[in-house]
């Protein structure tokens, strides 16, 4: 009856925009922005040294925040 008809459901992606202590350099922005791009979920990571963020576009279907926090701890920073 639907032939050659796809149900594509469209992922739901929120936006958080985290308060990080302990970025200093360009490096620290890539080692967030590689762990969390890791992590099933995630679609998109921006990080800033100079303003203390972390910028993630997520599925929270798949990742929680929680998950996104603890992934930026893991990598030796603060989230406040």
């Amino acid at each position: 009856m639907f032939k050659g008809w796809k149900y594509n459901r469209e992922a739901q992606v929120e936006h958080i925009t985290l308060n990080v202590d302990g970025m200093k350099c360009g490096g620290c922005e890539n080692g967030i922005k590689t762990a969390l791009s890791a992590c099933d979920g995630v679609a998109e990571v921006t990080a800033s040294h100079k303003d203390k963020t972390v910028a993630v576009g997520f599925d929270p279907a798949k990742v929680s925040l929680e998950q996104i926090k603890q992934t930026i701890v893991a990598q030796g920073f603060q989230v406040s």
